[in-house]
């Protein structure tokens, strides 16, 4: 068992298989990292090797050993990778077979609340949120999306005069220097070029249009947590005290930002767990930096570091070629994945004439596989750009295959966007991106003279008529502040659909408002899930999680469907059938000159290899329209890393179905 002292837990005696049953079902590394709690430790976990399990594990038999509940801190990167995890922790936790709510959280005080499982931007909203007065921010901080971030760009161009450059460029520069936690003062010092001096030009008025709007952006959750952290000895020390033993998964994703929370949220204490795989370290473009992974035994001396390199998902083919392909990199952690599963089906490669030969093939393909019982919500379509999916729906739906593009969010709907945007402007008066969008939804006869001057706080200078309708406008948002400090989340959500006006307005609509009045409904039953909380904490919460999902939040849904998806997307899914389509020299690998890491390319070619269970489909075509002009192409580099003995040639006059029976010698 476990015991406190010396602001430390240590083991009494020593812990074996028997006395744990959350050891049960483990192979022995994991087993060893589920009994290394005390000190930095780094777990390199290979794909499909049960990092979850392993995870959730550990947590379980922290708890059961004595450590409370309420001092574990564990962060991931996405919505859905955090709820599968609270999950699972709970259902460990529960009494078996009775009801799932009763167990070690809930039956004794010793253990307190649950864990926090949160991805790093939700902790930083959290804390934020909590600590707002030493932050240096309102509680009701609105969060700016993508979208709400490149308006701001846009018209910080506009201001300037500065035309022939993209928003998103600038906009993706200023992410990642905020998140190797860069201020925008200390960027415009050093800003050389007349590129970085337009830069820091645009990112000072883009401060000023947050600060004007009491608005943070994604970047902000965790640059304003870092400084809160830094400047304010008594919140840091309290939360040290909190969260005694932290877990960091996909750590090989973790930028300057976010690598110093952890550090400073660690302390002298250093229980800090980390969990990665540098083979799939695919998001360098984005700040994450494989450096906190590859030296953390520098950055923690004395770590203990454990690899996990027995693969539960895939074929001994599929790992095999993975192998083959991920041992030409040499800035890695040497890993070699093995199995015990069956041998498997040789991989299926499609030289196409063309990207049409190509979708055709791929959708002929998973008709067939569907036809000989896999589920079509087991099979997925990779690619490496966006613009390869329309060529692949157009088959897919002349083959009528059922099929979803993974990135179409439920909370990018207009009518959920309108009605988030209300909710945001009751907590947040102050925010003129959504007033903006509101104010004609519905209509009000509230122009862009009139919008302009309410939005300067100048309701006094219009005429009579306009002054009227701005303060009738300005009512409905009081009355809606009323209901979300009040009320119910899902209750404050049906008021505000209703008292905004957007209720009758789609009751009128006789084409389309009666599946935007749905989407509402089901915003509506989503907040259900916050209604626990005490006004206007749910709202909040619920506004939190509209701002940070991710495309794989979109998978909740369950639907018997094919998933098309870029690859970058598919990291941390599996699937049983997976077509990696375009693998042509300058599309896959990809040429482009903003690459950032010559390697990962094909670290992001072994994600893609290792989210199949069972079978996996290689395509490329020999020339491809771009830009509207045919370019020829030559097969991928990474078809030549897997050994021809793996892999069979297909056409598209092969019986499918045949070919999937086929066994390696």
């Amino acid at each position: 068992m476990l015991r406190e002292g010396a602001g430390t837990l240590c083991y009494s005696s020593p812990v074996n298989a028997d006395e744990s049953r959350y050891l049960k079902g483990l192979n022995e590394r994991q087993k060893e990292a589920v009994l290394c709690v005390e000190g930095p430790l780094l777990i390199v976990a290979g794909a499909g090797a049960g990092k979850t399990k392993t995870i959730t594990h550990r947590i379980a038999h922290m708890i059961e050993q004595g450590v409370p509940a309420r001092s574990i801190l564990a962060v991931t990167f996405t919505n859905k990778a955090a709820g599968e995890m609270r999950d699972r922790v709970r259902a460990l936790l529960s009494v078996a077979g009775d009801d799932p709510k009763v167990g070690l959280l809930d039956k004794s005080p010793t253990f307190g609340s649950s864990p926090l499982i949160a991805t790093f931007h939700s902790l930083g909203v959290r804390l934020l949120r909590e600590f707002h007065a030493e932050a240096g921010l309102e509680r009701g901080f609105s969060i700016w999306d993508r979208d709400d971030s490149i308006r701001a760009v846009k018209r910080a161009l506009e201001k300037l005069d500065i035309e022939n450059i993209q928003p998103r460029n600038i906009l993706s520069a200023i992410s990642r220097e905020k998140g190797d936690g860069v201020a925008a003062d200390t960027y415009a010092e050093k800003a050389n070029s007349f590129r970085e001096q337009t830069v820091a030009q645009v990112w000072r008025l883009y401060d000023v249009a947050l600060q004007e709007e009491g608005a943070l952006d994604f970047d902000d959750l965790l640059g304003r947590t870092l400084t809160l952290l830094q400047n304010s000895p008594r919140t840091l020390d309290l939360l040290r005290n909190r969260w005694k033993y932290i877990t960091i998964d996909e750590y090989q994703d973790t930028n300057g930002a976010q690598f110093e929370i952890i550090r400073l949220l660690a302390g002298d204490r250093r229980n800090l767990c980390v969990v990665g795989d540098g083979d799939q370290n695919v998001y360098s473009w984005r700040g994450a930096d494989m450096t906190y992974l590859l030296d953390f035994e520098k950055f923690f001396p004395q770590a203990k570091v454990i690899l996990l390199e027995q693969n539960y998902r895939s074929t001994r083919t599929i790992l095999t070629a993975a192998n083959a392909v991920i041992a030409k990199n040499t800035r890695r952690k040497e890993k070699n994945l093995f199995t015990d599963n069956d041998t498997g089906e040789p991989l299926m490669a499609y030289g196409a004439r063309n990207e049409i030969d190509e979708s055709w093939f791929v959708a002929q393909t998973a008709l067939a596989l569907i036809e000989a019982g896999t589920s079509p919500a087991e099979i997925a379509i990779l690619y490496r750009e966006n613009f390869q999916s329309r060529a692949l729906e157009e088959a897919l739906l002349a083959f009528s295959v059922p099929y979803r593009v993974l990135g179409t969010k439920f909370f990018e709907r207009k009518e959920v966007k309108d009605t988030l945007s209300y909710l945001r402007a009751a907590l947040n008066p102050k925010s003129k991106v959504d007033l903006a969008r509101i104010v004609s939804v519905p209509a009000r006869g509230i122009g862009k003279v009139t919008l302009d001057k309410m939005l300067a706080g100048e309701d006094a200078a219009l005429p009579g008529g306009a002054r009227a309708k701005v303060a009738a406008f300005r009512d409905r948002i009081a009355r809606i502040r009323h209901a979300v400090e009040t009320l119910p989340t899902s209750e404050a959500v049906r008021y505000c659909v209703e008292a905004s006006g957007m209720e009758a307005m789609y009751k009128d609509d006789k084409e389309e408002g009666g599946e935007r009045l749905d989407n509402i409904r089901e915003l509506v039953n989503l907040a259900v899930r916050y209604d626990d909380a005490t006004p206007p904490e749910g709202i909040e919460r619920l506004l939190e999680e509209a701002a940070l999902q991710s495309d794989q939040d979109e998978l909740a849904e369950p639907q018997q469907a094919v998933s098309l998806m870029t690859i970058h997307a598919s990291k941390g899914l599996e699937f049983d059938a997976v077509f990696i389509t375009g693998l042509e020299q300058g599309l896959f690998p990809s040429l482009r000159e903003d690459t950032r890491d010559p390697e990962e390319e094909r670290r992001l070619f072994y994600v893609a290899v290792t989210r199949a269970r069972k079978r996996l489909f290689l395509s490329y075509a020999g020339e491809r329209m771009k830009y509207g002009s045919r370019e020829r192409a030559l097969a991928s580099e990474f078809l030549n890393d897997i050994d021809s003995r793996l892999m069979v040639s297909a056409s598209r006059d092969d019986n499918m179905i045949s070919g999937f029976e086929r066994t390696i010698d």
